[in-house]
């Protein structure tokens, strides 16, 4: 099995170099990382103690940050390395403040890339957020007696573990995982069907993030302007099927104010074909004035989202309409608004949860969804209730990061 999977790597490989031919995304993520390698050997020495988080994407950097800050707080003298699979994790961490001493792409993972990767510094503990597992890291780490935690782990039964051949994935994770951090009683008894034992039930880290987002300074120039005392609504990581929700309510309710946060700032131009007399928030800053009756508003960079929920009214978070993956909607509901999606988003218990504390609705589609929302804005009470069970719902949830470090430092 363990020939297979290398097999299978090499096969990955091969087919992200043939897709980097035609996707911007693949490219960047192949260059990315032929540059790991030298960014942790220019980071660290050899003698230097390393705490590593890898993250897949943005969302599990978000799930993980809390942690891996609160490791810092309490080993003050070692380094930190964070890593990503996704441009889109890497893009939006590497422009931003953060706690790291190095960013990076996770090289492959083949024994030579992760060997000469890891051969400059001196891991002492790494962790994995979610469920991105990497045979051929864990076994090397494992080697060299790392501690290796899964935070915010999320089981579910089509995984490959739960398939009649994943008894080798399932050997590899018993012998080289100290410890799973489960997110759902649901996933921890999902781990115990297969024996993986060394679990506990910590909670979502996801809510000690976007706890710590509402209670910091949320200010965004210019947005109070936009708003004035109007209602606005705030699109987060929108795709088309959101996009079409604030067409027809922009219709409906012509003086309600929308800002839209698309998921990809490469579709703006599309936007304005949509929206044509919206302004971008580049031209704000800029110094252009608004124009009267300018009433949507199109976030043409990154890293604003989070701050912009705290002016709405009402959220629509994006990825629940297809397949792609609901976003994040805990980092709206955090702010006591109602929070609207779509309907697929398997891989999300707290979308379920929220929707049983009528913090939040989902739809099958964008005229069920911008039906509802234009209820709400002619019903501010009813939109206010939600908004109520929302951040009840957020501010109820146990603090799963002091679960996490408090068995951590107890080893």
């Amino acid at each position: 099995m363990r020939s297979l999977y290398n097999i299978f790597i090499s096969l990955m490989i091969f087919a992200m170099k043939v897709g980097a031919l035609f996707s911007y995304k693949l490219k960047k993520g192949l260059a990315g990382r032929r540059q790991s390698c030298d960014i942790v050997k220019e980071a660290f020495s050899p003698e230097d103690r390393v705490i590593w988080m890898h993250a897949a994407s943005l969302g599990e950097y978000e799930q993980g940050i809390p942690v891996l800050e609160k490791l810092k707080a309490n080993f003050p003298e070692h380094k930190i390395l964070i890593t990503f699979f996704s441009p889109s994790g890497y893009d939006n961490v590497i422009h931003k403040t953060n706690i790291a001493d190095a960013v990076c792409y996770l090289p492959f993972d083949t024994p030579r890339w992760i060997g000469e990767f890891t051969s400059g510094f001196n891991t002492e503990i790494f962790f994995t957020v979610k469920y991105e597992y990497w045979y051929n890291l864990l076994a090397h780490l494992k080697s060299y007696n790392v501690k290796v935690y899964v935070v915010s782990a999320l089981f579910y039964e089509r995984q490959v573990f739960f398939q009649p051949y994943g008894g080798w994935f399932v050997k590899q994770l018993r012998r080289n995982v100290s410890w799973f951090f489960h997110q759902t009683p649901t996933s921890y008894g999902l781990a115990r069907t297969i024996r993986l034992n060394n679990s506990s039930i910590a909670g979502d880290t996801r809510f000690d993030r976007v706890k710590q987002i509402r209670d910091r300074d949320n200010f965004v120039p210019f947005v109070q302007q936009f708003k004035e005392d109007m209602s606005l609504i705030v699109l987060g990581s929108s795709w088309e099927t959101e996009e079409q929700i604030a067409l027809l309510v922009a219709y409906h309710e012509p003086d309600v104010k929308i800002i839209i946060a698309p998921h990809d700032l490469s579709r703006t131009g599309t936007l304005q074909q949509l929206f044509p007399q919206a302004v971008f928030y580049s031209e704000l800053v800029s110094g252009q004035p608004l124009r009267e009756k300018q009433n949507v508003l199109i976030i043409d960079c990154i890293g604003l989202l989070s701050k912009l929920y705290s002016y709405a009214d009402v959220a629509v978070v994006g990825g629940g309409f297809h397949s792609k993956g609901l976003h994040n909607i805990l980092e709206a509901a955090t702010f006591g608004i109602p929070v609207l999606f779509g309907n697929k988003y398997t891989k999300n218990p707290e979308a379920d949860q929220l929707l049983e504390k009528h913090g939040g609705k989902s739809f099958e589609n964008e005229t069920q969804a911008s039906d509802f929302l234009i209820k709400l804005l002619q019903n501010p009470a009813m939109a206010r209730e939600m908004g109520e069970n929302a951040a009840k719902f957020v501010s109820g949830q146990p603090d799963a990061t002091r679960l996490i470090i408090d068995r951590i430092l107890s080893e």
